[in-house]
């Protein structure tokens, strides 16, 4: 359809004005808030991880579209709702505590909303009992990330605070950043590790099997 095509071209080349008006027209048009998410802006954001992965695309480029992704879904979010559209799990991200980098978290966030998950972001400086508080009301998924080796031991704390609330069987927990390591994933007994964004959504959809 080509409005959909639309849509999703201004998503790939982060043209947020474009992505929104392309939404709104096919609303107006009567095509469903449902299929415009996943043939436009999910469509969109595969190929941009796509873009990315193969050297095509970088982090600048992901990010703006990202954002033209988000402009786009923020008038579908209602009508999804109303459907009672689910989303594909819940996901409660934050840098853990103690490290105030978030540009990194904020872009494995859009993109894994452009992927269809809700999401719970929790900000930078994210303290163990946050996670758990997000377990707690229905997250099946944790996102932590850490930009400083020193802050890195606070993903162990976090995954251990889970345990101690018993709800560690209740979610994965997926760990990233710059000196996070697959090894020291498993070291502390998260379920994955994942180097960039779009390989964040791929381990997130592994994890729970979508």
């Amino acid at each position: 359809m080509a409005i959909l095509e639309g849509i999703k071209e201004a998503v790939i080349r982060g043209d947020a004005p474009a992505t929104t008006a392309g939404v709104d027209k096919a609303l107006a048009e009567n095509i469903d808030a449902l299929t415009i998410l996943n043939e436009a802006l999910i469509a969109a954001m595969e190929i941009v991880g796509e873009r990315f992965e193969c050297g095509e695309f970088y982090i600048p480029e992901m990010l703006i579209a990202a954002r033209a992704m988000q402009a786009g879904l923020a008038p579908l979010k209602p009508l999804l709702i109303e459907s009672g559209a689910k989303p594909l799990g819940m996901v409660a991200i934050g840098t853990v505590q103690g490290d105030l980098h978030d540009i990194g978290k904020n872009l494995v966030s859009m993109m894994l909303e452009g992927a269809g998950f809700a999401i719970n972001d929790l900000g930078a400086n994210a303290g163990p009992d946050k996670f758990v508080e997000a377990v707690k009301n229905g997250a099946n998924i944790v996102a932590m990330s850490a930009l400083l080796t020193t802050t890195m031991p606070a993903m162990e704390s976090t995954i251990k605070a889970l345990e101690s609330a018993g709800v560690r069987d209740q979610a994965k927990v997926m760990i990233g950043g710059a000196p996070v390591t697959d090894a020291y994933s498993q070291q502390i007994g998260a379920d994955g590790y994942s180097a960039d964004a779009s390989s964040a959504v791929r381990l997130a959809k592994s994890l729970i099997g979508a």
